[in-house]
């Protein structure tokens, strides 16, 4: 099976903007653009390389930037989607943000203040390991505020991606669908296998009673905030290589639609004698 183009990966993941979105159309285990593992393992190779060459270019000309938001259930894979895609890239110009619970500090400021002081600067690429959906996800169905403030919430997101994407901040939201069962074998081998141990937290399976209201948050998210300059991606997570190529092809998109040249100099061969 060919590699998908990067117009059909988009196609095949993007939740319309403007249009009725279903979260349960959307299978998790799909893999209509990767039937098989091996064509996925050599897309991801072949495109993590590109983007660690396009990464540098970014870094170079320092006039735009890349926010990559991965937004999904404990267990979706948003650790393993940095190390998979990002395998080849080098540090320099790479900015990781992971959301916890906000500090004191935080709470006491907008919700959105913490997120924006974490939006990668010029020439550099930025990954939200969580994001501001948290407070249209987990503050929702927990009910960390009313429910009049978080409705608010959505049209205030749109308004602040659509100032980053008018900054030149290139954004490209990953929602990592995780199914119920492939969630459980998760969890299940963070308690088995004792180099995963450390990430297990109890909280998780509360969150996981609260199943049906976590995905109903994610689809009103989803439908509401996919937009035509920050669209949502809704990527098949239970097949990690798979999921992993997915979300290459995207990034890829993305830096190459950017145009990124290197750029020029005043000087010039000869200029200078090294001796």
């Amino acid at each position: 099976m060919p590699i998908p183009s990067i117009t059909a990966t988009r196609r095949a993941l993007v939740a319309a903007p403007g249009k009725p979105f279903d979260l349960a159309s959307r299978n998790s285990g799909d893999r209509s653009l990767f039937d098989d593992k091996e064509t996925a393992k050599t897309s991801l190779k072949k495109d993590a390389a590109v983007i660690n060459e396009l990464k540098d270019r970014l870094y170079a000309e320092k006039k735009r930037s890349l926010l990559v938001v991965l937004q999904g259930m404990d267990t979706s894979g948003k650790s393993g989607t940095i190390k998979g895609v990002f395998s080849d890239t080098t540090p320099l110009g790479m900015e990781v943000k992971a959301f916890k619970a906000p500090s004191s500090n935080e709470l006491a400021r907008d919700y959105l203040w913490r997120v924006h002081n974490a939006v990668p600067a010029k020439g550099r690429i930025g990954i939200f390991d969580r994001s501001h959906y948290e407070d249209v996800l987990v503050v929702k169905v927990r009910g960390f505020a009313p429910a009049e403030t978080v409705e608010q919430r959505y049209g205030q997101i749109n308004a602040f991606e659509k100032h980053l994407a008018e900054n030149d901040v290139t954004i490209v939201k990953c929602m990592l669908n995780v199914g119920h069962e492939e969630q459980g074998i998760r969890l299940a081998e963070r308690l088995e296998e004792p180099h995963k141990l450390w990430k297990f937290n109890p909280a998780d399976l509360e969150d996981r009673k609260l199943w049906p209201e976590f995905m109903s948050a994610y689809e009103t998210a989803v439908e509401r905030c996919s937009t035509r300059h920050a669209p949502w991606y809704v990527i098949p997570s239970d097949s990690r290589t798979r999921r992993n190529a997915m979300i290459a092809r995207l990034v890829r998109g993305a830096l190459e639609g950017m145009k990124l040249e290197w750029p020029g100099s005043k000087y010039k061969p000869g200029d200078f004698d090294i001796g």
